[in-house]
């Protein structure tokens, strides 16, 4: 149902042991153990997991095809990049798959920088890279939800297009939810007419607040043709059985971060956006922010959702993500290292704290 709070996790994609942390072992990715992730996902009540994307790692949506085979319940939130696809084939190719796994399919359209060259692909500079984004989602939500559709626009054209298999209607749900980040102006004009499900990294409350406040002006300004826009939070949860040892075990975990100057913690900041750049300059004002939101990470190397992390018992953590919520953020992608054994964990500790 919209507006839902609903806790997904993150599976690590990548060809590289030990990703942000992880135990590092030479079958990490194998189907066996992407699948155990999955199957743990399922079975301590997670909805799913967000499974990144960029070139250099394996193919993200034949990664999202082979666990969702072998689950019944888990929904891959699948990172593309506009560009690596083309509307049309990523039309068909996700209302496949969507059909094949009766309707769990997400989506995460990811625009940062990437080896673009390396498969072929070119842009410009940031303008033109959301314009051809937006291009993106509108054409894919048209050839999802119409047929013979004919499209003659600046980056991609189509002509009597109809995606095969058609998308089943479930509820409210007409198609696979398209989730996107970015922090940019250019960024915030796609996410308030394209987007169902506007991404935000782990700033402090003050600074989601505005950012929610500015999407939706900016919806009405804009005129979005589409339901109301929702919000989700992807951010490192560091949780344990008390307040003492979590923070322990953060310093400790940085301090290690440090000696190896974040390697694998940074591995996607070939280029920093706008929004990794937000949160960097947090650490500005202090290492801890809000009641827990800890920077240091991002001060040693840590990217991405690595960058800022929510420290504390479960208690700590679920009081923190409360309030992310009452400020209208209702999905949620968490994670920690190691993996595996944190889907455990925060299943049984922080969900229960939670869920409606």
């Amino acid at each position: 149902m919209s507006g839902a709070n609903e806790f997904l996790w993150y599976i690590p994609n990548d060809t590289k042991a030990g990703h942000r942390g992880d135990t590092a072992s030479t079958d990490h990715n194998s189907l066996a153990t992407l699948t155990s992730h999955a199957k743990a996902l399922e079975k301590n009540g997670w909805k799913g997991a967000l499974i990144g994307t960029g070139w250099g790692r394996p193919d993200t949506f034949t990664v999202a095809t082979a666990i969702a085979a072998q689950t019944s319940t888990f929904e891959p939130l699948a990172a593309i990049r506009p560009g690596y696809w083309q509307p049309a084939h990523f039309a068909s190719a996700a209302a496949t798959l969507d059909q094949l796994s009766e309707g769990r399919l997400r989506i995460n359209i990811v625009s940062g920088r990437d080896d673009l060259a390396a498969y072929g692909d070119s842009e410009g500079d940031q303008t033109e890279r959301y314009s051809r984004t937006k291009e993106f989602m509108r054409l894919v939500r048209r050839l999802w939800t119409e047929e013979d559709v004919s499209f003659q626009g600046e980056h991609f054209q189509v002509r009597q297009s109809t995606a095969q298999p058609r998308i089943q209607r479930r509820d409210d749900r007409l198609h696979p939810k398209l989730y996107f980040g970015g922090a940019s102006e250019a960024a915030e004009r796609v996410a308030a007419t394209e987007a169902d499900i506007q991404l935000f990294w782990g700033e402090p409350l003050q600074s989601i607040e505005e950012r929610i406040s500015r999407l939706k002006d900016l919806s009405k300004r804009l005129d979005r043709d589409l339901p109301p826009l929702e919000f989700g939070l992807r951010i490192t949860t560091l949780v344990r059985s008390s307040t003492a040892e979590a923070w322990r075990d953060a310093e400790s975990k940085v301090a290690e971060m440090a000696k190896g100057s974040g390697t694998r913690w940074n591995d996607h900041l070939q280029s920093v956006a706008v929004g990794q750049q937000r949160l960097f300059d947090l650490q500005k004002q202090g290492d801890v922010l809000d009641d827990n939101l800890y920077t240091a990470p991002g001060r040693v190397g840590g990217g991405g959702a690595g960058t800022t992390w929510l420290v504390g018992s479960a208690e700590d953590v679920a009081a923190s993500l409360r309030k992310y919520r009452e400020l209208g953020i209702t999905k949620f992608i968490l994670s920690d290292t190691p993996y595996l054994a944190e889907i455990e964990r925060q299943g049984q500790q922080l969900l229960p704290l939670l869920k409606d």
